[in-house]
């Protein structure tokens, strides 16, 4: 049996330095029962053996234990066009089996500087989504009660709403948001309904849970509605930097605008919609003209430093994919963002 269910103790956490006043601040060290977590070594077992888990890692449901948990949330019930986002958190933890552990790029094993454990998939339900949103909210409380930082693997954009409401609750009010996508997600309605992927930055502006000119989008590209698509994104000052400005202008112009965000607490939700569907055809909503595999590395490394408080990614849908590739790219993004925060 892989020894992911009973991880071996690993070298000591190798954390960057950090100024004088920033360790005087630091709150006191938490004391943890459990060996430190570790991948499965894929030089002792096939990556292709053994029950999947995110990045091999083990099993873990005590969030007391952990820095990071990386949760799953198979709910798809907010998509408006092609579903299967449900099917995203299990074909990613398959395709993250082939991830080592160490990034020559950020000089950094994210599993070795954190307690990072596969904490399973929080309970939905398929046929209600307001429901769901209360379990997501309600299964993440005690898990950011504990200590540890969230990485949700989803599930359709839906999901960061009650995400956030969890994230604002530990926080004591409103926190700032860098999104990667190719849709707003600021409309009002669809059909009639409140919520659904295409709403929930909206609804989180008016719980009060982003604040006002805290918030970045990067990517956005395609068609809309009417003009009057970008009004509320203006009236509450949203920061975007469209894909075609990032094509014509590059980095430095995210760079810029992520000056903003420096030491402030920041929520990263990345949709894989933002890849181009060349790189990343299993999405509900796919639109031409997006980032290659490797822009969206450099954006996700681009964060480096960034008081990053948790994470998702999202609209993985892999009955459109196409040889795994979404899935594949989505399992990497994960570990990109482990890299970062």
């Amino acid at each position: 049996m892989p020894r992911a269910l009973t991880p071996a103790p690993a070298p000591p956490n190798m954390p960057r330095a950090m100024p004088k006043h920033a360790l005087q601040k630091q709150k006191p060290a938490r004391a943890f029962r459990l060996p430190h977590p570790q991948p499965v070594d894929a030089l002792e077992y096939a990556r292709f053996t053994g029950i999947p888990t995110f990045m091999r890692l083990p099993h873990i449901t005590q969030p007391e234990e952990l820095d990071i948990a990386i949760i799953g949330v198979p709910f798809d019930g907010g998509t408006t066009y092609r579903p299967g986002p449900r099917f995203g958190p299990r074909q990613v933890r398959v395709q993250s089996a082939i991830i080592r552990p160490w990034n020559p790029v950020l000089n950094v094993n994210p599993f070795e500087k954190y307690r990072i454990a596969d904490f399973g998939d929080l309970s939905v339900n398929p046929l209600s989504i307001e429901d769901t949103f209360r379990r997501i909210e309600q299964g993440l409380a005690p898990i950011l009660a504990a200590g540890a930082r969230t990485a949700c693997v989803g599930g359709d954009h839906s999901i960061s709403l009650p995400i956030l409401r969890a994230i604002a609750k530990k926080h004591g009010g409103p926190v700032n948001l860098i999104q990667f996508d190719a849709h707003s997600d600021l409309w009002d309605e669809y059909f009639g309904s409140k919520y659904s992927h295409g709403t929930p930055f909206r609804r989180a502006f008016e719980e009060g849970l982003l604040r006002d000119g805290g918030v970045l989008q990067v990517g956005l590209r395609g068609q809309v509605y009417g003009e009057d698509d970008f009004d509320f994104a203006r009236a509450h000052k949203v920061r975007v930097v469209t894909a075609e400005q990032f094509h014509e202008k590059g980095m430095p112009e995210v760079q810029r605008h992520l000056q903003a965000f420096k030491s402030k607490p920041v929520y990263v939700t990345l949709d894989i919609d933002s890849v181009d569907p060349a790189y990343a055809p299993g999405t509900g909503t796919p639109q031409i003209g997006g980032f290659t595999s490797i822009q969206i590395l450099q954006l996700i490394r681009a964060l480096e430093g960034l008081n990053i408080i948790g994470c998702d990614v999202v609209e993985v849908s892999p009955p459109y994919d196409t040889g795994e590739l979404t899935s594949l790219l989505a399992a990497n993004l994960l570990y990109e963002l482990l890299c970062v925060l």
